[in-house]
């Protein structure tokens, strides 16, 4: 079985019901996720051995967060114990011009306190073949940014692949402090993820006439952005995940692959939102399945971008679909029809 390892934050992700307001709210949905643990509950989904690595604290909502990804399939059994506290995040789901809104509550949990030996990359690296993390991990504090690169340093001298997702948080980190960290991260990198503000934000690096705020797309212009992405970093792989935000209910979901040269574009989705949250992570898992099991590059992108679309339809953090479900969607049943 093909393993992959992902490393990151899990929070307890505290939502009101439906579509209120947290100040309408009185009572809040308990669930957990976070950016690379969303990445391996969907890898375990897709039937690859899962392993993920983080920091929680031994007490119960600490194993209730473990106890969540186990019950997906992921390996936890790396996850180092200690430290007082989950991270929390907020969230309230934006409707039709109304946006969603996050709010974190993460200082003092027990990864943002993670020391380098709390963590045996040698062990966990045993028989990977893939390793992912995002720029959310770094952005949780300087002793991050140097846990990740060790990981990368030991993935490297395993001949691993590695893939990235830049993530840029602006609640976390500034756009320098994001550049300076990223920038020696990315020089182990074979695979780069990114949406259509991450390389603008962090590296500066901008898709020409394109306006997120009206949504307008110019495939062109990412195709630079890709080209300059590779040839500063010298990635295998750019993945540029395009959103056509018409509200916040309803967008245009599609995907580019640049490799070797060529640039790879998906087919286009008109997403009505059930739950945005987790969208980019259900990409990069999408991504990361197709390439470990040896899809070309148009089949690769077509498979990453149908996993995100439907993901877009879940409640929760977490992608709760199968292969055969994607791939289904993938080669072109998109009618939602009532499978008897």
């Amino acid at each position: 079985m093909k393993r992959v390892v992902t490393f990151g934050e899990i929070m307890l992700r505290l939502a009101p019901e439906g579509y209120y307001r947290f100040v309408q709210a009185d009572k809040f949905g308990a669930t957990y996720g976070g950016g690379e643990a969303n990445v391996a509950v969907s890898l375990a989904n897709y039937g690859l051995d899962a392993r993920y690595i983080t920091k929680l604290p031994e007490h119960e909502i600490g194993q209730a967060a473990v106890n969540s990804l186990r019950k997906h399939g992921v390996d936890t059994s790396y996850i180092a114990r200690g430290g007082s506290r989950v991270g929390i995040y907020f969230l309230e789901k934006g409707a039709s011009q109304r946006a969603s809104k996050v709010i974190y509550d993460r200082d003092g949990s027990s990864i943002k306190d993670a020391k380098a030996e709390d963590f045996d990359w040698d062990r966990i690296f045993e028989g990977v073949e893939w390793f992912h993390f995002t720029g959310i991990t770094p952005a949780l504090g300087k002793n991050l940014v140097e846990i990740c690169i060790e990981a990368c340093k030991k993935a490297k001298e395993k001949n691993i692949t590695i893939s990235c997702d830049l993530n840029y948080r602006k609640k976390l980190w500034t756009k320098q402090e994001a550049r300076e960290a990223m920038t020696e991260l990315c020089q182990y990198v074979d695979v780069c993820i990114a949406n259509e503000e991450d390389a603008s934000d962090v590296f500066g690096i901008a898709a020409e006439n394109t306006d997120l705020t009206s949504g307008k797309v110019n495939h062109e212009g990412y195709i630079s952005v890709a080209q300059q992405l590779a040839q500063k970093f010298q990635f295998k792989k750019v993945a540029i995940t395009l959103r056509e935000s018409i509200s916040a209910n309803d967008n245009g979901w599609s995907a580019m692959l640049y490799e070797d040269g060529k640039s790879y574009f998906s087919k286009k989705y008109m997403v009505h939102i059930v739950d945005r949250v987790g969208g980019g992570d259900s990409f990069g898992a999408g991504l990361i399945y197709s390439q470990v099991m040896g899809y070309g590059p148009q089949e690769s992108i077509e498979f990453a971008a149908a996993a995100s679309c439907l993901k877009h339809t879940i409640e929760g953090d977490f992608n709760m679909v199968s292969v055969d479900e994607v791939k289904k969607l993938a080669e072109g049943d998109g009618s939602g029809r009532v499978q008897r």
